[in-house]
């Protein structure tokens, strides 16, 4: 059984603002996968959807999320339950970044998303 010190685990180049480490995912012999990202206020994804479920739970500070036609904010201990193909996007809001984990059931959930507004991060 696979355990990730996550002070090892390198970051993934993603957006501005925005630091991200991949956790767990195929690398470690799973078909699912596990993100750790730090969000700088201002900062976020911007309106897509993925052809597969998506969680993310806020671990620390605020996230605007946009669900469809309708936007909440969304602070720590709690969970954004995204279902396959729902066009969504966040932003962290407040004086501090945002701590959030972000899972995937699947082995690559960026070669299934479709960017409604803005473009995708850079792909390493």
């Amino acid at each position: 059984m696979p355990i990730i010190d996550h002070n090892t685990v390198p970051e993934t180049s993603w957006r501005p603002n925005y630091r991200k480490w991949d956790l767990a995912g195929p690398k470690d012999g799973i078909s699912s996968n596990l993100f750790l990202s730090a969000v700088g206020v201002g900062a976020g994804a911007p309106l897509h959807f993925h052809e597969d479920d998506e969680i993310i739970v806020v671990l620390q500070g605020t996230l605007e999320v946009r669900m469809g036609d309708d936007v909440h904010l969304v602070g720590a201990d709690h969970t954004v339950i995204v279902p396959p193909r729902t066009p969504h996007a966040f932003t962290a809001v407040g004086t501090d970044e945002a701590r959030i984990l972000g899972f995937f059931p699947t082995p690559d959930p960026f070669d299934h998303t479709t960017y409604l507004e803005g473009s995708p991060p850079p792909r390493s």
